[in-house]
C-alpha cells in the first residue's frame, strides 16, 4: 500500500475547519528561523499556506546569522506573547536555547522536555499506522521490531519515543553506526536521516512498514530516504513528496488548536 498522505493530510485539515469557529476570532502562529535558508524559507511557506485556509496569522521572527543567543531567546519569548504557539524552524543555531525557553503551552512542535503535545511528525507516524490497521487497542502487535534510522529532534527521537509507547521493540541507528544491517528484520522502518536514496530495497524485508520522513533536496527536486523501488518491497510505504510531510503540517495545526484551546486541552 502506498500511503497517500494528501488525502489523510485532508481529512485532518476539513476537521480543523469545522473546529475553527471555536477558536479566537484572531489566532497566530509565531515562526523563529534563521536567516539566508532557502530550504527553512520554502518549509515555512507551505505552512503559511496551511495557516491562510485555516484563517491563522503567521508573524515570522528572522534570526540574522549573527545572532546571539540572548537575541534568539528574546525572539521566542516575543512571539510566545504575541501568539498561540511558536515553531523554532530547524536547522537554527541555539535551537537547545530556545526550546528552552519555549513554555510547553506554546510549544507547537513538541519539542521541549514538559510538551503537552504530540510531535508532528511522530503525529503524523501514528496517524499512518492507525490508517494501515496496526494498531489494536492503542498498541502495535507483540514483539513488533522497528528501526528508526537517525535521532534528530524532528524526525528520530520523536519517532523512537512513539514507537517505544506503542509496544515496539525499537532499535535507532545513523547512517554512519554501521548497524543498517538491523533494517534487515525489522517489522517497521522510519527514516528521517535526510539522505536521498539510503535505503534501497535490498536493505529492508520482504513486508516492511517502510515510513519515509526523512526529506532533502536530490538534482533540485524533493526526495526521501528510500529509494522509490523500495515500495515493491514494503507493504506499507510512504512517498516523498506526497506522504509524511503533508499530514506533519496538518498535525501541527492539529496542535496548535489545541494549544488554542488553553488548559483544557
Amino acid at each position: 500500500m502506498i500511503v497517500d498522505g494528501k488525502k489523510i493530510a485532508e481529512e485532518i485539515l476539513q476537521e480543523l475547519e469545522k473546529e475553527r469557529a471555536s477558536l479566537p476570532l484572531v489566532l497566530r502562529l509565531g515562526v523563529v528561523m534563521g536567516a539566508g535558508d532557502a530550504a527553512s524559507d520554502s518549509f515555512v511557506r507551505i505552512k503559511e499556506r496551511t495557516a491562510k485556509r485555516l484563517r491563522v496569522d503567521v508573524s515570522r521572527e528572522v534570526l540574522a546569522k549573527d545572532s546571539s543567543t540572548t537575541d534568539a531567546i528574546h525572539a521566542v519569548l516575543r512571539l510566545s506573547k504575541a501568539t498561540a504557539g511558536v515553531i523554532i524552524q530547524m536547522p537554527i543555531p541555539n535551537a537547545d536555547e530556545m526550546v528552552a525557553a519555549l513554555q510547553p503551552e506554546r510549544d507547537v512542535d513538541g519539542l521541549g522536555q514538559n510538551a503537552i503535545v504530540l510531535p508532528p511528525v511522530a503525529g503524523a507516524v501514528l496517524k499512518i499506522l492507525q490508517h494501515a490497521n496496526l494498531l489494536n487497542e492503542a498498541k502495535l502487535h507483540a514483539d513488533t521490531r522497528a528501526v528508526v534510522v537517525g535521532a534528530g529532534k524532528l524526525v528520530g527521537a520523536p519517532a523512537a519515543v512513539l514507537l517505544r509507547d506503542l509496544g515496539a521493540d525499537v532499535e535507532v541507528v545513523t547512517k554512519h553506526d554501521g548497524r543498517l544491517i538491523l533494517l534487515k528484520n525489522a517489522d517497521i522502518v522510519v527514516l528521517g536521516a535526510g539522505e536521498p536514496g539510503l535505503i534501497t530495497p535490498d536493505m529492508i524485508k520482504q513486508g516492511t512498514v517502510l515510513i519515509d520522513a526523512g526529506t532533502s533536496e536530490a538534482v533540485g527536486k524533493l526526495a526521501g530516504d528510500a529509494d522509490p523501488a523500495c515500495a515493491n518491497v514494503a507493504s506499507v510505504f510512504t512517498p516523498v513528496p506526497g506522504g509524511v510531510g503533508p499530514i506533519t503540517v496538518a498535525m501541527l495545526f492539529k496542535n496548535l488548536f489545541a494549544l488554542a484551546q488553553g488548559p483544557t486541552i
